[in-house]
C-alpha cells in the first residue's frame, strides 16, 4: 500500500537497469513500420505488466491496445495504443528517428519500499524508458507528451492525487532530460487518450466529469482550452 507523502517530500525513485547501446554501436535507419493482423497481435507472447488487450476500433480504423493502470505498451507496428485516465497518468513516449512509441499507465507516484509495480510512476517511467530503448530509441531523440491528473471527484482533494502525479511526471522529466512537447493535465475531466506510436501523434476527448456546477462552461470552454493546453506538440480533440 502507498505511503502517504509529507508536504514537500520528494519521492524515493526507484530506478532500473538502463538499457543503453554498446559504444560505438551503429544505429540502423528505421524501417517502414510494418502491420500486424490481431490474431497475430494476439498471439505474441507478453512480459508482466505489458498491455495485452487487442481489438479492432471502429472509429479509427486501426488495430488497438488498451492500457489498463499499471501497465505499458510500446511498440513500432501500425496500431493505436489507447488509454482512459482520471487522476492517473499516462506519459506518451516517441523517438522521432526511430518510429518507436511506447504508453504507461500509473496511479501514485510512488509505493512502499520494494514496491515494483508499474501502479507507481517512479517504477512505471523507468520500464517505459527501457522498453523504449530495447527496441532502439536513444536518449536524445526522446520526447514526452503526458495526460491526465484530474480531480475527477467533486469536492474530493484532500490527497491531491491527480495534482501529485502531475507534479512527479513533470518533474521526472526534466531530470531525465526528455523533453514534454504537449501536455493536457490537471483540470476536472476524465480523459480518452489515444497514442499512435510510429508518427508520435496523440489525441484527447475530455470526458462527462462529476461536476455539474462546469457543465455550463463545458461546451464553450473545452476545445479552446485544450487547444492552448496542448500548443506546440500534435494533439488533437476527437
Amino acid at each position: 500500500m502507498a505511503s502517504p507523502l509529507q508536504p514537500g517530500a520528494q519521492p524515493e525513485r526507484r530506478r532500473l537497469p538502463r538499457i543503453t547501446p554498446l559504444a560505438g554501436e551503429a544505429q540502423a535507419p528505421a524501417a517502414a513500420a510494418p502491420t500486424l493482423s490481431l490474431p497475430q497481435l494476439k498471439a505474441q507472447a507478453r512480459k508482466s505488466g505489458e498491455a495485452s488487450f487487442f481489438f479492432f476500433d471502429p472509429h479509427f480504423q486501426h488495430n488497438a491496445v488498451k492500457v489498463l493502470p499499471g501497465e505499458y505498451f510500446v511498440a513500432r507496428e501500425q496500431l493505436a495504443i489507447m488509454t482512459v485516465l482520471g487522476s492517473c497518468i499516462a506519459a506518451c513516449l516517441w523517438d522521432s528517428r526511430m518510429r518507436v512509441g511506447g504508453m504507461n499507465h500509473f496511479m501514485l507516484p510512488d509505493g512502499d519500499s520494494g514496491d515494483a509495480s508499474g501502479r507507481y510512476g517512479s517504477y512505471a517511467m523507468e520500464l517505459l524508458i527501457n522498453e523504449m530503448m530495447k527496441q532502439g530509441a536513444r536518449r536524445e531523440t526522446l520526447q514526452a507528451k503526458i495526460f491526465g491528473g484530474g480531480q475527477v471527484m467533486a469536492n474530493f482533494t484532500t490527497m491531491n492525487v491527480g495534482e501529485r502525479n502531475t507534479r512527479f511526471v513533470q518533474d521526472y522529466l526534466a531530470t531525465e532530460r526528455i523533453p514534454v512537447v504537449s501536455e493536457d493535465v490537471l483540470d476536472i475531466y476524465p480523459r480518452k487518450v489515444v497514442f499512435f506510436p510510429v508518427t508520435g501523434k496523440a489525441m484527447v476527448k475530455r470526458l462527462a466529469h462529476a461536476h455539474p456546477e462546469a457543465m455550463a462552461q463545458e461546451t464553450r470552454g473545452n476545445a479552446a482550452s485544450v487547444a492552448r493546453a496542448t500548443s506546440g506538440g500534435s494533439v488533437d480533440l476527437f
